[in-house]
């Protein structure tokens, strides 16, 4: 019988069924609450896919992964519910910056400005900073050869917060350090800790930014970045085996699961914050930085920038389009240290607390987003994806915020009876 100390939180009403495997596992799994009386399970609501459920029901899921899963339990004979949110690892609460390998940081001086519209802040002749907001800085590049995104910086609440995020790593056998003074002054932050992900990606946590006095000036004339509290945006790394990796993120810190898919490649996305995925990764038998997301205020903003991209032979990596998942208008660009940078518009939010993952089928994409870097057979697969998508009239609302839309004015008929037929479901 396994044990499992869990806070009685509130009343539920809904039972949902379960596969005979996982129904054989919860018959033998029991809980106790806070006065340690023995309660039966018999519902789970699962918030992981369906490879890790396969996993748990075969017996071999450790504890602190089972209690990092989000659940609710209906107790025999009481008919109460226990939500285990507060049994999740604490997680950081967004991407605060990210460092970059070069082998020229000229390039990424322009690159970054004239492309993304970053703001170039001046560090040394081999390294170079970017603002996107009114923070110091957002993207550090380093001129050491390298290639790729080799630094990780989340940000956790305060200082009790980031104490509570060492002890986790520390409990689950991560070697953890705290940064020097040193370190968190060329950080612009108050106090980090420092420690490698399996994949032995340097990660950074901390808390305190510092914010400019003067206000962000963009390297080019955009809107701005969409960043505050969803942080700088999103990060995807490219993965030998994705399980491995996947675990840690969600049983140590404590990431959510947003949704996933298999086809044409296997894909998992995880959220800290309302920002739909902060991190993904993508299985493709090679660990690397895949591309990292940046989101504009004004689709306008976008739309100039695929000119300039346009404009420069083999800057364009990825054609625009809009995705399944957080519904982001986009296309992607190369940088100069050999992965690719999202530019994008329009990316849903959600509930973290009551967000529920699920296998997304449509594929990444929705429409467009030819991707060149896919081999012929997974580029033909995705292109399948998406004409089924169109003979199928998948379609996705468009998200908005306050202040960049107009509503129209006048009727249309067509549209009418179109949103009606929705709304009815008929």
């Amino acid at each position: 019988m396994k044990i499992f100390a869990l806070r009685t939180i509130a009343a539920r009403t809904c039972i949902e069924s379960h596969a005979p495997a996982e129904q054989e596992f919860l018959r033998n799994v029991h809980l106790t609450n806070r006065t340690e009386t023995l309660v039966r399970v018999v519902h789970l609501r699962w918030n992981c896919d369906a490879a890790s459920r396969k996993t748990i029901c075969n017996g071999s899921w450790m504890l602190a992964g089972f209690r990092a899963l989000r659940y609710d339990v209906f107790i025999s004979g009481s008919h109460r519910f226990i939500n285990t949110m507060e049994d999740i690892p604490m997680r950081p609460e967004a991407l605060g910056y990210v460092g970059i390998s070069t082998k020229d940081v000229a390039d990424w001086r322009t690159y970054a400005t004239r492309h993304l519209g970053m703001q170039l802040v001046d560090k040394s002749q081999k390294s170079v900073a970017f603002r996107m907001d009114d923070r110091k800085q957002r993207l550090v590049v380093d001129e050491d050869g390298g290639k790729g995104i080799t630094l990780f910086g989340w940000e956790a609440a305060d200082a009790a917060a980031l104490d509570t995020l060492a002890a986790q790593l520390e409990q689950a056998k991560v070697k953890v350090a705290r940064g020097s003074r040193a370190l968190a002054e060329e950080r612009r932050v108050k106090d980090l800790i420092v420690f490698n992900d399996p994949l032995g990606t340097r990660t950074e946590i901390f808390h305190g930014a510092e914010i400019a006095s003067d206000p962000f000036k963009p390297g080019r004339n955009i809107s701005g970045f969409r960043t505050g509290p969803l942080g700088l945006g999103h990060v995807v790394k490219t993965v030998e085996r994705i399980d491995e990796v996947v675990a840690f993120y969600q049983n140590v810190l404590g990431f959510g699961l947003s949704d996933y898919y298999d086809r044409p490649f296997k894909a998992r996305f995880f959220h800290v914050n309302p920002r739909h995925h902060s991190l993904a990764f993508v299985e493709t038998g090679k660990t690397d930085t895949h591309h990292m997301m940046v989101e504009l205020y004004s689709f306008d903003d976008v739309g100039q920038g695929l000119d300039l991209a346009l404009a420069e032979e083999g800057r364009l990596a990825v054609t625009l389009g809009r995705h399944a998942g957080d519904y982001m208008t986009s296309f992607y660009t190369n940088t100069p240290s050999e992965f690719i940078v999202e530019y994008g518009w329009g990316g849903q939010v959600i509930d973290p607390d009551t967000w529920q993952p699920f296998e997304r089928t449509e594929g990444p994409s929705i429409w467009g987003h030819e991707r060149s870097w896919l081999s012929p057979e997974k580029r033909e697969e995705a292109r399948r994806l998406r004409i089924k998508n169109a003979e199928e009239g998948v379609r996705r609302p468009v998200q908005v915020i306050e202040g960049n839309y107009n509503r129209m004015p006048g009727v249309c008929p067509w549209w009418d009876s179109i949103h009606k037929a929705q709304k009815t479901g008929s």
